[in-house]
């Protein structure tokens, strides 16, 4: 079978992408991409093509341009070209070249698609009169994908790294994965292509081309089928992928509980579960916490009640019996002050709605409207004064406990209450004239309770988000 041929069973096999859908292919200029335009011209695709000068090896940067918008001349197509200060946006990220490169690259390749507008393709879509997809097509091959496949088992990966590169991530396809070089070299030679040689690609001192150069053919010398062995792997790598994510997906229905915008997870549960350290790891990598961390989750579940870790956003405590992966608040709205004609409040835990009834005073009554005595505070109107202050509670705070003619401290009474560290941290206070009336959802202070001589009451309910 031809390449081509190979090309358009390959696309309609794993569903990359439809006929009539929008192609974007990031063009360099060098043989497996030239071969991509090719491939996609003779199968009838229709495409545009985008080209990035890193402007890094000077005027060979700026040969390689201008090869690309010759192939837009030759196949009647837009190119759209980007010069990059690359040493300059890595020297300020403090990375690599090939790190800032590909950061570039992908960024803009993004906004491309992003911007892109229907009437200004080079494709007649009113006439299809259907919705379409916009995709964009790189020229990686197998060979890429043997390297990649090298290069993550010696820098340590999972199951997902042994994959290589994927055919389809989001909205990047890679048609080409299936055929290897020699293949593309031979359908270039066959079809005439001219294309450009980076002379980077010659250098040993990037990790790939050293793979490339180097450590493969002396692999093929002791395994003259270690090539085809390798492409056949990463088929079987997203089997095992499959199967993996698959009993994660399991371990994580069972061990998790979703609590408003908590996960609790329980220590003894999660303890019997094996492979711990794996399952800790997928679990908590979701919140922003490395490989590294893993460990540390371990020695918390046997560490004390209140001890915890944290990511760039969230955090996990040990509570008790729990393990509590909560997120980070870094913006607050901690203060906010409440008028007298006020009818309705919203603020970060939930809403308040303050009315004062035109009704008789009823003494002991545990709430109204549907509502549970801990979201409804009934408070004696006339010892309130306006505008009162909604605020989070903060370390040093007391009331007078309804019920209680002493004050407390609000540390001591979660406590007494055993409130969550966590839960503790979302909890909100009203103060009128810098006495708190109400813990918010827990209790109201003793000295604005309604007694028999209240003439006027003011009803606060809460709803929790």
């Amino acid at each position: 079978m031809s390449l081509l041929n190979q090309f358009i069973t390959n696309i309609a096999k794993q569903n990359l992408f439809q006929k009539n859908d929008y192609l974007l292919l990031a063009v360099s200029g060098g043989a497996d991409s030239v071969a991509l335009c090719e491939l996609c011209f003779q199968a009838g695709f229709t495409f545009e093509i985008a080209h990035c000068n890193f402007q890094l090896r000077g005027e060979e940067s700026d040969r390689d341009e201008e090869f690309v918008r010759t192939l837009g001349e030759k196949y009647g197509t837009r190119v759209f070209v980007k010069k990059f200060d690359t040493k300059g946006y890595a020297e300020e990220k403090r990375i690599s070249i090939q790190v800032a490169a590909r950061e570039l690259r992908y960024s803009w390749f993004e906004q491309l698609l992003s911007n892109l507008q229907p009437s200004t393709l080079n494709i007649q879509l009113a006439s299809f009169n259907r919705h379409f997809s916009s995709w964009l097509l790189t020229a990686h091959h197998a060979n890429d994908n043997i390297e990649t496949l090298l290069m993550n088992f010696f820098k340590g990966t999972g199951i997902k790294g042994l994959q290589g590169i994927l055919p389809k991530q989001g909205k990047i396809i890679r048609p080409l994965l299936f055929a290897k070089r020699e293949e593309i070299e031979v359908f270039n030679k066959e079809n005439n292509l001219d294309f450009v040689e980076d002379s980077s690609n010659l250098s040993d001192k990037y990790t790939r081309n050293f793979f490339r150069h180097q450590l493969i053919p002396s692999i093929e010398k002791v395994f003259p089928q270690a090539e085809d062995n390798l492409i056949r792997n990463t088929e079987r790598f997203a089997d095992v992928e499959v199967l993996y994510q698959q009993s994660i997906s399991l371990h994580k229905r069972k061990l998790l509980e979703q609590k408003g915008n908590e996960i609790h997870i329980p220590v003894l549960k999660l303890l019997k579960s094996k492979p711990l350290k794996t399952i800790i790891y997928e679990i908590i990598k979701e919140y922003g916490f490395t490989a590294h961390q893993t460990d540390e989750v371990i020695s918390l579940l046997k560490s004390e009640s209140g001890k915890y870790i944290s990511s760039g956003t969230h955090k996990i405590i040990k509570n008790r019996v729990w393990l509590i992966i909560s997120p980070v608040n870094t913006l607050e709205a901690n203060h906010i002050l409440i008028n007298e004609n006020d009818k309705e409040v919203t603020f970060e835990a939930g809403k308040i709605k303050l009315k004062i009834p035109n009704q008789e005073v009823r003494i002991n009554e545990p709430g109204r409207e549907g509502v549970k005595i801990n979201e409804m505070a009934t408070l004696d109107a006339a010892k309130i004064t306006f505008p009162i202050l909604l605020r989070k509670w903060k370390q040093g705070d007391y009331f007078y406990p309804l019920g209680m003619q002493k004050k407390k401290k609000l540390s001591r009474f979660f406590i007494d209450q055993k409130i969550s560290i966590t839960d503790k941290e979302k909890i909100w206070v009203l103060e009128s004239n810098k006495r708190i009336i109400w813990i918010i959802g827990k209790r109201i202070d003793d000295r604005f309770k309604i007694t028999d001589k209240t003439k006027k009451m003011l009803t606060i309910a809460f709803k929790q988000w």
